[in-house]
């Protein structure tokens, strides 16, 4: 990694994430940018976290999660914790993923046979 910082402007158009994501992210305790005066930067760290929110969030996982989770990395300097719950995490989420794509599965199926009835009405 580089020694690139980021401003708060930079930050956004980077993640493509409105000021206010980025407020509420700080917020919450997800990143800690330096502070010089007013302006605020990001370096490195606040990148690499800022992508792992990102993902996480894709995935699905709650902000105090992912927050909770990322605050691991600093207790376990080899990251066996970090690793371990990151792996319960994602057992759990995949469950719920594929509970949700069966009950889609199952949406879409009724939706259709409605569709299909009154398309022969």
């Amino acid at each position: 990694m580089t020694d690139e910082r980021l401003t708060f402007k930079e930050m956004c158009e980077r993640f493509d994430v409105t000021p206010r994501t980025l407020r509420h992210y700080e917020y919450i305790e997800l990143l800690f940018p330096e502070k010089e005066g007013r302006q605020r930067f990001y370096g490195p760290r606040e990148v690499a976290r800022m992508t792992l929110i990102l993902r996480g969030r894709r995935f699905g996982f709650k902000l105090e999660d992912l927050r909770q989770w990322l605050e691991l990395y600093n207790a376990d300097p080899e990251q066996r914790l970090q690793r371990k719950v990151w792996m319960e995490m994602a057992g759990k989420q995949l469950d719920e993923l594929r509970s949700r794509r069966d009950e889609l599965d199952e949406i879409i199926v009724e939706l259709e046979r409605m569709r299909d009835v009154w398309d022969q009405s």
